[in-house]
């Protein structure tokens, strides 16, 4: 029988005020996509640790028919490819369409379900990975599963904050 994969550390990032600029609603498109200063930066230290990098994100917009997938896809794509030339390669994106006005879904956070496909597709190892988010539901996907939570003001630099994710 084969030995199985060492489990690799994650940091699990939310997007929308973490990664880019969370104007206070939504970030429909491209256009209105803009990345936080130091994210590169830090995107880079966090590498350099031995964490692989995931996103985890609710766009509840599409449920609520402000944007669609494509709008998210392209705006996934050019960070996907930013990160690609920074040598910081995010490992996974996943993001949750859903909305409460239009019905209860188990992957929209503080739902664990986008985690938890993480961890098992991915061989994570809970114990030694992070969620970063700027609202107490991006930690609190995260924690049925032992991945500790690291909560940032919105828009505030996460480069302040890599001192807690060791």
């Amino acid at each position: 029988m084969g030995k199985l994969p060492p489990r690799r550390k994650a940091i699990f990032l939310d997007r929308d005020g973490i990664i880019n600029h969370d104007p206070g609603d939504y970030t429909r498109n491209i256009s209105e996509f803009t990345l936080l200063p130091s994210v590169l930066y830090s995107l880079k230290i966090l590498v350099e640790r031995g964490f692989v990098l995931i996103l985890i994100t609710n766009q509840g917009g599409i449920a609520k028919g402000i944007y669609t997938h494509e709008d998210v896809d392209e705006i996934h794509t050019y960070l996907k490819d930013l990160c690609e030339k920074n040598a910081t390669p995010i490992l996974d994106i996943y993001y949750s369409p859903h909305h409460e006005i239009t019905g209860k879904s188990l992957s929209r956070k503080p739902g664990s379900m986008m985690i938890e496909r993480a961890v098992a597709r991915y061989n994570i190892d809970p114990e030694t990975s992070w969620m970063v988010g700027d609202k107490q539901r991006d930690l609190d996907c995260a924690s049925p599963l032992g991945v500790r939570g690291v909560l940032i003001p919105t828009n505030e630099p996460l480069q302040n904050f890599l001192h807690l994710l060791v």
